[in-house]
């Protein structure tokens, strides 16, 4: 009696030393008999290969390809595992399709096993699978390991599932980050987050080391009055347009060419450079939303190439600043509004922006953009921004974007 012929569900898993043609050499043997590849996926770790293909295939012939795969293998010097996948099973995985994706990137100086075990250990809690990791930076060579001051390490993982609880994941993820020293940021994997389209960042303590109208107020002699008001605003205890008026005032009377001077001078922040020449690189628009000043936006947007600067004006009377400013103050409110009007300006949904700043008077902003986030900020806004960056420099947000070293050094 001829036996009856059915459809087989095979699972190869082949480890070894990489090396050109082990997977053109095993799917040539699957080609050979007409089998159907379901998925594939391949990971190269220190020239160590692991590559794994399901396939479907008729049980008349499923030996034959089974006895020509262990000969490959042989001949390429790799291992080769073969499980079968049951229909029930191979339906089970094909349902997860259409189930919500995350995000998760960590990074810092450096990462560690304990940091790592930690993550993924509140990933399993929260019931969801890890389907992919992959490292965004650049391979470190051992004896700059410990010793680079400014070296970067950065791990993405792809989750599928939902959350048993997204609001207690995210909360543990930002706390985990400061117990532990190192960010992390957790996003939905929507088409929005692959195309992103426009990043506003705040300009003092973000894109530059410093509160220019410290600054400032340091020429002008009145250095700790403003100091005081200045760190009062950005901790949110008072009014931003009240501080700003207040400060200000403190100014009347400065030669205006101490702006140049400070301007040639600001301490840019780390990382600047690069993301911005990344960014633009990419087809990025960029803006910078401050609460500062005019005169210095304009500096750092001719350095770096921003699109766009919306600041403050100082009045300026015969080469002195006269304590008022002219046009509308660009507090939180304004910022978050501004992001909205370049959205529309750019023709992009709202969802396809970034926002990046540190102060009280930039939470609006990081709340409207579809990505805020949160750098070196002050703990009031860390507490609240869902994505925090605070280990290394502002290049670091292009991990949170998805970029990889391999493509922007």
């Amino acid at each position: 009696m001829k036996e009856k012929d059915i459809t087989e569900l095979i699972l190869i898993t082949i480890a070894g030393q990489d090396h050109p043609g082990v997977t053109s050499a095993l799917t040539e043997v699957l080609a050979r008999y007409d089998a159907s590849i379901l998925d594939i996926g391949q990971a190269d770790i220190h020239h160590t290969l692991s590559l794994g293909i399901l396939f479907k295939t008729h049980s008349r012939v499923s030996g034959d390809i089974m006895k020509d795969l262990l000969f490959r293998a042989y001949e390429l010097e790799v291992q080769i595992r073969f499980t079968p996948v049951s229909a029930d099973d191979y339906a089970q995985w094909v349902s997860m399709q259409g189930k919500n994706r995350w995000i998760i990137t960590i990074l810092g100086r450096r990462l560690t096993a304990r940091q790592i075990a930690l993550v993924t250990e509140e990933i399993s809690r929260q019931g969801l699978n890890i389907d992919s990791i992959q490292r965004l930076t650049g391979r470190v060579p051992l004896e700059e390991a410990e010793e680079e001051p400014r070296s970067k390490a950065c791990v993405e993982f792809s989750v599928r599932g939902t959350p048993v609880d997204h609001q207690s994941m995210q909360e543990r993820f930002m706390q985990l980050s400061q117990q532990e020293e190192f960010d992390i940021s957790l996003q939905e994997d929507t088409i929005y987050r692959r195309c992103r389209r426009l990043v506003c960042f705040d300009m003092d303590s973000t894109l530059i080391e410093t509160e220019v109208i410290d600054e400032l107020a340091v020429r002008a002699g009145v250095g700790d009055k403003v100091k005081e008001i200045t760190e009062r605003a950005m901790r949110g205890e008072i009014d931003f347009r009240e501080s700003f008026r207040e400060r200000v005032e403190l100014l009347k009377g400065l030669d205006e060419n101490v702006m140049h001077d400070i301007a040639v001078n600001l301490p840019i922040t780390e990382g600047v450079d690069r993301m911005m020449r990344v960014l633009k690189r990419a087809g990025f628009k960029t803006a910078i939303l401050s609460g500062g000043f005019t005169y210095f936006g304009n500096y750092l947007k001719q350095r770096f190439g921003f699109d766009y600067v919306y600041a403050n004006e100082l009045e300026i009377v015969d080469g002195h600043l006269t304590g008022r400013y002219t046009g509308e103050i660009v507090d939180g409110r304004r910022k978050a509004e501004l992001l909205r009007l370049l959205a529309q300006v750019e023709n992009i949904d709202i969802a396809q922006t970034i926002a990046v700043g540190d102060g009280a008077n930039d939470l609006p902003m990081l709340a409207t953009a579809g990505l805020g986030i949160a750098f070196h900020a002050k703990p009031k806004v860390k507490q609240t921004a869902d994505q925090s960056l605070s280990t290394i420099g502002l290049d670091g947000i292009l991990y949170f974007i998805g970029f990889k070293d391999s493509f922007i050094s």
